[in-house]
């Protein structure tokens, strides 16, 4: 059964409902009834669409006729934007990126990984606010995967043995690659390895969330007494480990996939879930434009 929230819009001149349609048992839900230029102006709009994305972790909106100006200022009643370092912003309105692809784009393949944002940065984005621009006419979706479901049914000993441990993740190893050494060096410099915990807690709902994605390199403390007898139980052991952790975001039970069109907007929750995007529409051109959010320091 969709969710039914009375909204106040255009400060309380006429009142809407928003309507949420849940997409999948755990994961996603789609917004009617409102308008994300109205509610980057309005607190109590703005409070519900919040509250409905803690619940769902992903929320899609279709038919978006706002300016990047609302985008932004939307996005930023979250919290401050981010930069991206290798993307850049647009000109005119910081922490809006591009991501442009059409014939003369490079091949790059970040995007088509499961990943969760900027889990490099010491504080990885709280969230983003995604904009289709233009659509292929098929393909291109992206998929996003609940980590909190994840974690809830990993198994009981798998649980108890990822306790406490700690993992780096590294924006050298994943957009660095491709670099010649030099830049490559210059890029772990402005952005060192982050070391997070691969079980966190997200600071608003209190959920415990699986945080290893692919910017993880290794774990940082499972080299103890208690989990290497020998050699062999640290490597391959512990990638091992790290790799049946990372994979679990494939898990089709704990994902949501979204079609876009122009003017579909999907606004995600950075600290529960991982998405990927679906690179199957070449030779077409699909233009989205994302503002990311500036997280806090994971725990």
């Amino acid at each position: 059964m969709p969710d039914t929230l009375p909204s106040a819009v255009n400060s309380g001149a006429r009142r809407a409902s928003i309507q949420a349609e849940p997409l999948t048992c755990t994961i996603g839900a789609e917004l009617t009834g409102v308008n994300l230029a109205d509610a980057a102006r309005d607190d109590d709009l703005f409070a519900q669409v919040k509250n409905l994305l803690l619940r769902y972790k992903v929320l899609f909106l279709r038919d978006q006729d706002i300016s990047r100006a609302d985008h932004v200022a939307f996005a930023s009643r979250f919290g401050p934007l981010e930069d991206h370092p290798v993307a850049g912003s647009d000109p005119d309105h910081p922490g809006l990126v591009r991501i442009y692809k059409d014939l003369d784009s490079p091949p790059e393949h970040y995007e088509n990984a499961l990943h969760t944002d900027g889990t490099w940065r010491t504080n990885p984005s709280m969230g983003a606010v995604l904009r289709c621009v233009e659509s292929p006419p098929v393909g291109g979706d992206t998929i996003w995967v609940d980590m909190a479901e994840a974690h809830r049914r990993l198994p009981e000993h798998v649980k108890s043995r990822i306790e406490g441990l700690r993992a780096r993740h590294s924006i050298e190893a994943t957009f660095g690659a491709v670099l010649p050494e030099d830049r490559r060096h210059a890029l772990k410099e402005r952005f060192p390895d982050a070391e997070h915990p691969v079980v966190r807690t997200h600071p608003e709902t209190g959920e415990k969330i699986l945080f290893v994605n692919a910017f993880a390199t290794h774990f940082v403390n499972y080299h103890t007494p208690e989990n290497v007898r020998f050699g062999q139980d640290y490597a391959p052991g512990a990638s091992q480990l790290l790799s049946y952790l990372i994979s679990q975001a494939a898990i089709p039970e704990y994902q949501v996939r979204w079609r876009w069109s122009p003017g579909s907007v999907a606004i995600w929750d950075n600290r529960s879930t991982q998405h990927y995007a679906v690179q199957d529409y070449w030779p077409a051109v699909r233009k989205m434009e994302r503002a990311g959010i500036v997280g806090d320091r994971p725990f």
